[in-house]
């Protein structure tokens, strides 16, 4: 229990040997801080043995205190009996029908956090909830700055996150019992686990508003090891699965090329069948984990041009004639995107994923999760940016009165809101069909509506990056300090709008693929 201190015997330390200071009801020794203070000493002095929580939330992005914090903090203010006080209050708010989660900022979470009903979760999946807000707001977010200006994570992060069953999660649950290294997350039994589970662990893990640091944790494994766990052989599944799950080996997919990425059919990479292996020839570009990849899911052409050409081998990263680089881009820095050159790369026949010439097939089937994947990211970060600009127009002053208090503000935040709600609620209902549906009819049924809501999430997530932008003003076009989330989402948008499909591609194909499978349910059009 930490030591409580009153704010009287806080003022008596006022000097520059003996400085101390209050914010959100936390008392900080900051004497062996004062020299490095990015604004220097004098200002920090200024606040000693004051609460300096105005000032500090006026000035700094929340992860300051998350990540430097303990070092430097000695107690707490007040008295337990207030606290138990104010639960009190809480709990008989008249307003209140059931249990809340999070910080209540309107539209900061979705609805079911905020106490509305929602016919889609039970306890298991607020259980799921709980375990992962915990591990993102201790081991994730107070770190996402940093790495992502490193460009790379540390690789224990990893192993964290594989002992917490996110990785297990990632990938969508019901893997093979000898195969999952770690229970999934609040040790939900495999049998219990269903796509919105999934849903739950990725949004959550969206909340760290770093596109880098989610890829980077789980972009490549996300995409790259369904096909094996789905379509591999034992061998490559014994082989793969298992270190990948418990984050000591990485694996990426491979499919786009210089040469295009939507038009999956056109691909060029070529596998030549010399007899006991393959010999592999191309290039691979904007591979999310291809720098720091043990196993590569590659898509290449070992039959005739076209569709039925395709074919998925799994490649190792230490197979001669393998080399990685990684690519300078706008954002998701530490992702390791990478450009990936095979050159007489010998694979064995061993490692061919599923059937020759039936690559294509997987690959659509792939392409569902991975775009319902981003929906769920692109949303959640256009979530984030309604959160962020929403805290920090409650507290923001300009022409007397806060910025929430100016019409033009709200008005923002009111076309914000509208798109991220209804966004979120087409992605639940496709959810919900993905438990109900036959497997074999979701890529057919669900592939249309996918491809729509994906375009849609993107343009949402581009919509609220910009007026989360605007309403911050400069500090967003400043890397690190309060805003933060916002400049780096704000350099994310392309990522999530290009990839998995563009929104050109998807917005045809979803209206194009809607009509067909209309055209053959007996549509009279």
């Amino acid at each position: 229990m930490s030591p409580k201190y009153t704010e009287q015997e806080v003022r008596k330390h006022t000097v520059e040997n003996d400085c101390w200071i209050i914010i959100h009801g936390k008392v900080y020794d900051v004497t062996s801080f004062l020299d490095d203070h990015p604004g220097g000493k004098k200002v920090l002095l200024k606040a000693a043995g004051t609460d300096a929580t105005k000032q500090f939330n006026a000035f700094h992005n929340p992860s300051v205190l998350q990540k430097m914090g303990p070092q430097y903090e000695i107690g707490v203010i007040g008295a337990e009996e207030e606290e138990d006080e104010e639960e009190g209050l809480v709990e008989s708010n008249p307003l209140l029908m059931g249990k809340t989660f999070g910080d209540m900022v309107p539209f900061g979470d979705p609805m079911w956090y905020q106490d509305w009903f929602s016919p889609y979760y039970d306890d298991t999946h607020r259980a799921v909830r709980k375990c992962v807000r915990a591990f993102v707001e201790k081991d994730i977010m107070p770190f996402c700055h940093d790495w992502d200006e490193a460009k790379e994570m540390p690789k224990e992060v990893f192993i964290k996150a594989a002992k917490a069953g996110i990785l297990g999660a990632v990938v969508g649950g019901h893997i093979a019992e000898n195969l999952l290294p770690y229970p999934l997350p609040a040790n939900i039994p495999n049998s219990k686990w269903n796509a919105f589970h999934t849903v739950i662990v990725t949004d959550e893990l969206s909340r760290c508003g770093a596109g880098g640091v989610l890829w980077g944790l789980c972009g490549g494994l996300g995409i790259g090891l369904p096909p094996i766990v789905h379509f591999g052989s034992k061998y490559l599944q014994e082989k793969v699965v298992r270190d990948c799950l418990a984050g000591t080996k990485f694996i990426c997919l491979a499919i786009t090329e210089p040469s295009g990425g939507s038009d999956v059919a056109g691909l060029m990479t070529e596998a030549r069948d010399m007899g006991d292996h393959y010999l592999l020839n191309g290039e691979k570009k904007w591979i999310t984990n291809g720098v720091f990849a043990d196993y590569f899911t590659v898509a290449c052409r070992t039959g005739p041009p076209g569709f039925n050409g395709i074919s998925f081998l799994l490649v190792e990263k230490d197979m001669p004639g393998v080399t990685t680089r990684q690519m300078k881009c706008s954002g998701v820095w530490s992702s390791g995107t990478a450009y990936i050159t095979f050159e007489d790369v010998k694979v064995p026949k061993e490692n061919l994923i599923g059937k020759e010439n039936k690559g294509f097939k997987y690959i659509m089937w792939n392409f569902n999760s991975e775009r319902m994947g981003i929906v769920v990211q692109a949303n959640r970060f256009a979530r984030v940016c309604v959160e962020e600009a929403l805290k920090y127009a409650n507290k923001r002053k300009t022409f007397g009165k806060k910025l929430i208090d100016h019409p033009v503000i709200r008005n923002k935040f009111a076309h914000m809101i509208r798109k991220v709600e209804a966004t979120h609620a087409w992605m639940e209902a496709l959810t919900y069909q993905a438990t109900k549906m036959p497997v074999e009819l979701l890529p057919v049924r669900l592939g249309g509506p996918i491809a729509l809501c994906k375009a849609q999430a993107t343009q949402t997530f581009e919509y609220c990056a910009r007026e989360a932008a605007q309403i911050y003003g400069g500090l967003a076009y400043t890397r690190g300090g309060q805003a933060e989330k916002v400049e780096r989402l704000y350099r994310e948008v392309r990522a999530y709008a290009i990839p998995g499909g563009s929104e050109e591609i998807m917005l045809d194909l979803g209206v194009r693929q809607s009509m067909k499978v209309g055209a053959f349910m007996g549509a009279k059009m």
